[in-house]
């Protein structure tokens, strides 16, 4: 266990080696943690107890943690408490298959609730029963380019191949044309291009969430060039679901 005070130092560089490896997480400030995720006032809890934090340990590093509620409760003789976990992020899968069970083995607890999960979270996996989760899926990132080349040019991807889009934006009209993204990078071209498609269908794909090739099979994109869907799957694809766990 460890102290709301300490948690301050010691769970943010935690959090900070995790961001990178998962698209649509983005930094903490210090102001941030002190008052969205350390401070722990009573109009916060909804009836639970204090939050409490736990860190997973190993070879004297801390490798992961998790934040979690107690709300008591007893009907007909029989406990109907949750446990209620806003946060339980691992550096490794070991780390997080852990935690997890630590917090599935907390002892009288009859349902533990935590939202703002990834959909393809491992506890689909590890758990004997998935469908006990009774998983709502919910939008929790939403994406709109306001500068292609930049948004483009922010994230990595899994070859230096290039491919040109023809990107459609009425909104911001400075987006609009062709755009060649190679090297990792997107600017303006002339070369014929390859996909057309409006900005909106560029942002759901630029995460690596959506595939270009669903976005066809929706008339959102049209592949101008053959191959060129599969090429751009194969540059965006990511290894890991898009996910934020924040609402802001």
């Amino acid at each position: 266990m460890i102290e709301p005070e300490d948690a301050q130092e010691l769970i943010p560089p935690v959090f900070e080696r995790i961001r990178p490896e998962w698209p649509g997480m983005f930094s903490r400030s210090r102001v941030w943690w002190q008052n969205r995720e350390i401070a722990d006032p009573e109009e916060r809890r909804d009836g639970a107890g204090p939050k409490r934090w736990v860190a997973y340990e190993r070879d004297g590093s801390i490798e992961g943690y998790a934040a979690y509620r107690h709300k008591p409760g007893w009907e007909a003789g029989a406990t109907i408490a949750e446990l209620r976990v806003p946060e339980a992020l691992g550096t490794s899968p070991e780390a997080l298959r852990d935690l997890w069970a630590y917090l599935l083995a907390v002892d009288w607890v009859a349902t533990v609730k935590s939202s703002l999960l990834p959909p393809d979270h491992p506890l689909f996996l590890l758990l004997a029963t998935p469908r006990r989760m009774r998983y709502r899926m919910g939008d929790g990132i939403w994406v709109r380019l306001v500068d292609v080349g930049a948004g483009l040019s922010g994230r990595s991807y899994s070859d230096d191949v290039s491919i040109v889009f023809d990107v459609a934006d009425e909104f911001c009209p400075w987006n609009e044309g062709r755009w060649k993204l190679a090297g990792g990078r997107a600017e303006r071209s002339k070369d014929a291009a390859e996909l057309s498609l409006p900005v909106q269908s560029l942002g759901s794909a630029l995460l690596g969430g959506v595939s270009f090739a669903a976005l066809r099979r929706a008339g959102r994109v049209i592949e101008l060039k053959a191959g060129a869907v599969e090429r751009a799957d194969a540059l965006f694809r990511w290894d890991r679901h898009p996910w934020c766990p924040e609402i802001f």
